[in-house]
């Protein structure tokens, strides 16, 4: 017995993918606008000299230091030479203290105003600080912005920033 198997003819039937086109026309637009844009930004920042550093008498040569503690901000210059402490603030609208951001802008201006041509700074940060804190210090120590001519600027203070451990030194100094 044999068994023959007959085969039908089949066209080949064309794949409709106007459907599809279809969504991908409204899908792609819908996906690109519900899309975060996010801005990555790369600060450069050195690492301190292990040298004892250069002589203090040259005040473009000394080191500025920004110290960071959970309650306060202290402000060197030269390094060893106390110039501000910075105590937390209560904003109006916050309920807890924050660090004087405003005050530590005042303190870096009135450094730079007296060394202009001094372009570096170190900030010694504690190890449990909060990220964001040390990120707005090195911000604020880098520039500040003012209204110049009805348009806002951003002026330059010490925009090449080193960090280091300030639990290697005292809280008084």
């Amino acid at each position: 017995m044999s068994f023959k198997i007959k085969r039908q003819a089949t066209d080949d039937a064309e794949i409709d993918v106007t459907s599809f086109m279809n969504l991908m026309i409204v899908l792609v637009p819908v996906l690109l606008m519900s899309m975060t844009f996010t801005k990555i930004t790369v600060m450069e920042i050195n690492l301190p000299e292990l040298s004892g550093g250069n002589s203090v008498a040259d005040l473009s040569q000394s080191q500025l230091e920004v110290v960071i503690h959970k309650d306060k901000l202290q402000v060197y210059f030269p390094a060893g030479s106390l110039v501000k402490d910075i105590e937390m603030v209560q904003k109006k609208d916050q309920k807890n203290k924050t660090h004087d951001f405003y005050m530590l802008t005042q303190v870096l201006r009135s450094i730079k105003d007296k060394v202009s041509d001094k372009k570096d700074a170190v900030i010694l940060s504690a190890s449990d600080l909060p990220y964001q804190t040390l990120i707005t210090v090195m911000d604020t120590v880098k520039s500040y912005q003012t209204v110049v001519a009805a348009s806002l600027v951003e002026i330059e203070l010490f925009p090449q920033i080193s960090l280091g451990d300030a639990s290697k030194t005292k809280k008084g100094k």
